[in-house]
This record gives C-alpha cells, sequence and structure tokens, in this order.
C-alpha cells in the first residue's frame, strides 16, 4: 500500500522535506547566535557608558587600534580645536534619518598630538558638492567628554571610499586618513562627542547607541524551529491523506458481489 513513496513525484517531495529539516534548523540557530551578540553588545555598551571617565590617551595612541572591549567607553580629553584641519563626512543621518555630514574637527593635545572629535550632525547646503553650513568650534582651551570609537574601514562599515570628493568632504572617519592629511601624529580611533553641548543644539549631538532593545532574533529563532517541526507532521498528513485517498479509490472500483441465481 505504501508503494506510492516510490514514485517520482513523492521521492521530490520527501527530499525537500529531508532538505528543510537541516536548513530551517541552522537558521534558527543563526537567529539564535545573533540574539547572543545583540545581548552581550548591550551589555558591553552599557557597562562602557556607565564606567568612570579616563583620559583618551590612557586607551589609544597614534596606530592603535581600538579594541572592541573599549567602544564606547567614556574619555576625556583637553586641548584646542584645529578648524583648518576640520573636514566633514559625508552620507550620515541623524536620529530622524535625515541625511547629512558629521562634522570631525581635530583637538589637539598640549604634547602636539590630536585626536579627531565627531562634534556632531549637520544639513547638507542646497548644493551637495559644497560645504556645509557648520557652526564653528569653541576657540580656546577645551575639555571634552565624549564615546570612544574605532577608526572606520570599508571593509568594517560597508561604506565605499571614493575618490574625487569636493574639498574637506571624507567617506570614513579613519585616524591614518587624517594622519596623512594634517601631518601630524593622531590617536587612534575618535572621540563621539557628548559634553559639552553645542550652543543652540548645532552641530546636533550624536545619540548614544541603543542597549536597551534586543530585537527580534530570538523569536525568529523560534519560529524556524517550529517550521522544522511542521515539516516532518506535514509529511505524515500528506502521506496519510494519500493512502485514505487511495483506499477510497480501490473500494469504489472494486466490484461488488454477483448476485446468484434463482
Amino acid at each position: 500500500m505504501y508503494r506510492f513513496l516510490l514514485s517520482r513525484q513523492w521521492v521530490i517531495l520527501t527530499l525537500i522535506a529531508l532538505a528543510l529539516v537541516p536548513t530551517m534548523i541552522e537558521l534558527g540557530f543563526w537567529q539564535f547566535h545573533r540574539h547572543e551578540r545583540r545581548v552581550e553588545q548591550n551589555g558591553l555598551i552599557a557597562r562602557n557608558l556607565e564606567a568612570k571617565p579616563v583620559p583618551v590617551t590612557g586607551l589609544t595612541s597614534p596606530g592603535h587600534t581600538v579594541p572592541r572591549a573599549d567602544y564606547w567607553r567614556t574619555v576625556t580629553a583637553t586641548g584646542t580645536y584645529d578648524p583648518a584641519g576640520e573636514v566633514v563626512v559625508r552620507r550620515r543621518t541623524n536620529a530622524d534619518e535625515r541625511v547629512g555630514f558629521h562634522v570631525l574637527t581635530p583637538l589637539v593635545l598640549a604634547d602636539g598630538r590630536v585626536v579627531l572629535v565627531n562634534r556632531g550632525w549637520v544639513e547638507g547646503a542646497t548644493d551637495p558638492r559644497a560645504y556645509p553650513p557648520v557652526p564653528p568650534a569653541p576657540g580656546g582651551t577645551v575639555t571634552v567628554t565624549g564615546r570612544l570609537k574605532a577608526d572606520e574601514t570599508t571593509r568594517g562599515s560597508g561604506i565605499k571610499d571614493l575618490a574625487g570628493l569636493p574639498p574637506r568632504q571624507v567617506m570614513l572617519i579613519n585616524s591614518e586618513q587624517r594622519a596623512g592629511a594634517l601631518g601630524k601624529p593622531v590617536l587612534g580611533g575618535y572621540l563621539e562627542l557628548s559634553d559639552p553641548r553645542p550652543a543652540g543644539g548645532k552641530p546636533e549631538p550624536i545619540p548614544e547607541p541603543d542597549h536597551g532593545s534586543i530585537g527580534a532574533h530570538m523569536a525568529y529563532a523560534i519560529q524556524w524551529w517550529l517550521f522544522t517541526a511542521g515539516v516532518p507532521v506535514g509529511w505524515v498528513i500528506l502521506v496519510r491523506r494519500e493512502l485514505r485517498d487511495r483506499r477510497a479509490a480501490e473500494a469504489r472500483n472494486t466490484p461488488g458481489p454477483v448476485p446468484a441465481n434463482v
């Protein structure tokens, strides 16, 4: 009665079911691992934001690659802004998802080294290739506080480092690139300004990274695993339905008993 399982149609259906099971199990674990990474990252962000501020020179130096463990650490720096070395970073969004620029201003420390300070977001000019209106950085000696971030790269950010940009515009925040342009030693990574707040709210301060939500990755993982369980159940239901239909067809086609001649 089960010989129909050897038919071409049922062999293909069974092979598809066998392929779907491990695929959906793997997709479930992929979402589960994404959930774990999100939870771990939220914990890292929270710990580093709550940590006591430290001088930026204690965590980075020229040529240093900021490790993930130090991302978003609260750091301080004292120096004078160098407006001549200021650039804007293209295609950046603010909290309202509007596209504009980030303002990247060098802060020259007492020893001559430089830390890059991302002062925040500004709107673009009417001409997209023109330098946007940027509020000037404070003059004199200033002490700033911010979140330490690693250098941006095309591989890490997915942002292409385009050539032929207008003057004083860049695609990536990268200390090595800026060191070459400034002709000064630049500390690895950069500082995302949080204090002091700019007068008039311009440039717009960059908000803290989200570390309160965990997304729907766990729900997606459970969903994939439920789909996995549904495949064999569905296959059995289809087999039983096919078997029932075949038995019903056989019953219809079986002739009844021949009446005896009287």
